[in-house]
């Protein structure tokens, strides 16, 4: 019977190191990933919860931030996105980093159901957010008014925590969405582990698929744009009437009520109306600037704005809802890592949604501050509006004659004086512009 040569032993001894040598440091570089990506899940979670819950706040203690109808989206939106990152984050985090669903089949129905519903929710509320713009910006302020009247507001709000439970907990709870593909859901789950108890596989049919992702994301993705689209041409629009305004020199560039007067002729019927505004002093105007650079510089704002807006909700949102649709349709084919990603990816809009609606707004910066720096008296002086600082902020801004007319033409709500001009209305709105300029 032939013995392994000592050469050969020491070789298999020589190999065997190697292999454990190589599983440590596979289970090192295991550990450190594991750690690295948990301080990442946890600083996202921890922001949002930060950002939306400073949004609440604010809203709770700066009694200007409760006038405005728009306010009471955004502090819906930061509740959604609170509790996206209080419910469903950390159990997402930990299912990720530990590789084992611990909580047994039916929370992981309930955790499934809260994570379509609250991020349907706020999907619908960016939606209708952008919605209050387009009245408040692209129509008369008696058709605003009309249209956002406090019971309507209500109406939106309950529709956007209502219409997400009918694709949520409704068709999740009862299994809905595995019909048809029952076969695959227990093969992934005897892949996971065996069961819901210890892996949370969430499969769904076609027609889910379509139902879902159009409610939640396509449907409200289209009317952003469309909202959105006329919103910028709306300010494009005012631009370049003030322009007309300042060529003809009937526009002084000094002084708040020649600015609001330009704002009120800029969406006036009448186009005479143009030349009937003049102010009953200070006649004398200084030269407006190229009217093609100014005109470059308001379009720049607001297409970058916008470009924000709708850049971020599509970037976080979209790729997730396009393989959401695409899946079923070959086979359920997608990787789950790439799953994961797109998820967390739409996760971290809930976080960016309070820089983006709440942070970028003036008043809102102004109650942070407030809230921050535990109520000093310098912020509360610098939030309050004077006459004197709202005259200071309109002659500043309008030196270059159009860079005002972005911001004017997104204030929500407008009011006429008795001789017909347009005036500075509801003290925060007269500095104001809204949401995120």
């Amino acid at each position: 019977m032939a013995t392994a040569s000592p050469l050969h032993l020491l070789d298999d001894v020589l190999n065997t190191e190697q292999q454990q040598q190589q599983q440590q440091q596979q289970q090192v570089l295991s550990s450190l990933e594991k750690i690295v990506l948990t301080i990442f899940l946890s600083i996202i979670i921890i922001m949002t919860v930060f950002g939306n819950l400073l949004v609440m706040v604010a809203l709770c203690k700066d009694r200007h931030l409760r006038k405005k109808k728009t306010n009471y989206f955004i502090v819906s939106l930061a509740f959604a996105d609170l509790l996206v990152a209080l419910v469903v984050m950390p159990f997402a985090a930990i299912e990720l980093t530990t590789g084992q669903w611990r909580y047994g089949e039916i929370f992981c129905l309930v955790r499934t159901s809260l994570d379509v519903l609250l991020t349907t929710a706020s999907i619908l509320h960016l939606c209708c957010i952008a919605l209050d713009r387009y009245y408040a910006i692209c129509c008369q302020p008696l058709v605003y008014r009309h249209k956002m009247t406090p019971v309507r507001v209500a109406v939106m709000l309950g529709g956007c925590w209502l219409i997400p439970s009918f694709i949520s907990f409704l068709p999740i709870m009862q299994s809905w969405n595995a019909i048809g593909i029952e076969d695959i859901i227990e093969e992934r789950q005897a892949a996971a582990g065996g069961s819901n108890d210890t892996s949370c596989v969430f499969l769904v049919n076609r027609p889910y698929a379509l139902i879902c992702s159009a409610v939640a994301f396509y449907v409200p993705l289209a009317l952003m744009v469309l909202a959105y689209q006329r919103i910028y041409v709306t300010a494009m629009t005012h631009a370049r009437q003030i322009e007309t305004l300042q060529r003809a020199g009937s526009a002084p560039v000094s002084g708040a009520a020649p600015v609001a007067a330009a704002a009120r002729s800029s969406t006036a019927s009448d186009q005479s109306e143009h030349y009937r505004l003049r102010p009953a002093t200070g006649s004398s105007s200084s030269e407006p600037a190229p009217i093609a650079t100014s005109r470059m510089r308001v379009e720049t704002k607001a297409a970058k704005t916008l470009a924000v807006i709708m850049g971020c909700f599509c970037l976080c949102w979209a790729p997730f809802f396009i393989t959401n649709v695409v899946d079923p349709f070959i086979h359920y084919s997608v990787p789950w890592q790439l799953w994961t990603a797109w998820l967390w990816l739409g996760y971290i809009n809930s976080g960016l949604n309070p820089f983006l609606y709440a942070f970028l707004n003036r008043a809102f910066r102004r109650a942070f501050l407030v809230i921050l720096c535990c109520g000093d008296e310098r912020y509360v002086r610098q939030g309050s509006y004077s006459h004197g600082h709202t005259h200071r902020a309109c002659s500043a801004a309008s030196v270059n004659g159009t860079s005002m007319a972005l911001r004017l033409s997104f204030l929500p709500n407008r009011s006429y004086s008795d001789n017909g001009r347009r005036i500075l209305a509801n003290d925060q709105e007269s500095q104001d512009s809204l949401g995120p300029l």
